[in-house]
């Protein structure tokens, strides 16, 4: 499925290019309107990031979250920040379908684990690699200023027997560039995965770049400023998942 997605800093649309708050471009601060929209044209499920709660966990946007998430009918996905169980419910109780868990799986893998127990499915791991020159897919953390030494197979195999099922996996060389997709990537963790619904995440510029997605084996793809920047609109990203 097609997965449009918002970034939202301050109750206003935004995109980070490469995940750098000092390359933001500003979208408006109607993001209702704009999820309304996509849920008026098809979308399944929506993605939202509190980019505000991603930096400073106590001041993230739990009464604007709740209001977008009162405001549609379909499912949404939220991340940003999940430091904490405490997180995890705050965003459940607001009306999250599901929850979106990055830095802190790798960080505190047992605690991760334990929201697995209380919430199974609801929990998706937000795993985004970096390729080195070696071909190893590393998981970049905290914002991605750093690297981990896990490996995005690591993690999964790791997170098996806990019940994941969800990952969204990003190639960060490809975040906000619209420059195309990582499909050899997704080609690679999907085959070796088959029990993983993963979401694509990163480099959509338009139709050509979603085309070769189904194919992969992922479930999903979240697409962002490429929809936002007037690239494609949503039926035109849907049929074309749909029509490959």
């Amino acid at each position: 499925m097609i997965i449009p997605a918002l970034d939202l800093i301050d109750g206003q649309v935004v995109r980070l290019h490469q995940g750098d708050y000092a390359k933001q471009r500003d979208y408006g601060a109607d993001p209702l309107s704009r999820l309304q929209a996509y849920e008026r044209e098809g979308a399944q499920l929506l993605h939202l990031v509190d980019l505000t709660g991603a930096k400073d966990p106590a001041k993230r946007q739990i009464p604007l979250l709740k209001t977008l998430l009162a405001g549609v009918s379909v499912p949404v996905q939220i991340g940003g920040g999940i430091r904490t169980e405490e997180d995890v419910a705050a965003l459940i109780d607001a009306g999250a379908a599901r929850v979106v868990v990055g830095s802190t799986a790798i960080k505190s893998p047992e605690e991760v684990k334990r929201w697995f127990a209380r919430w199974g499915e609801r929990i998706v791991l937000a795993l985004d690699v970096r390729i080195g020159a070696d071909g190893k897919k590393r998981v970049a953390v905290s914002g991605w200023q750093e690297d981990s030494e896990q490996t995005i197979e690591d993690v999964i195999r790791d997170f098996a027997s806990a019940g994941l099922r969800h990952v969204l996996c990003t190639d960060i060389s490809k975040d906000g560039t619209l420059a195309g997709s990582n499909v050899a990537l997704y080609q690679e963790i999907s085959a070796a995965f088959p029990e993983i619904a993963f979401q694509a995440s990163g480099g959509i510029g338009g139709l050509s770049d979603i085309a070769p997605l189904p194919a992969t084996g992922v479930a999903g793809v979240i697409v962002g400023r490429a929809l936002l920047d007037g690239k494609m609109t949503l039926p035109e990203a849907i049929a074309c998942w749909q029509n490959v």
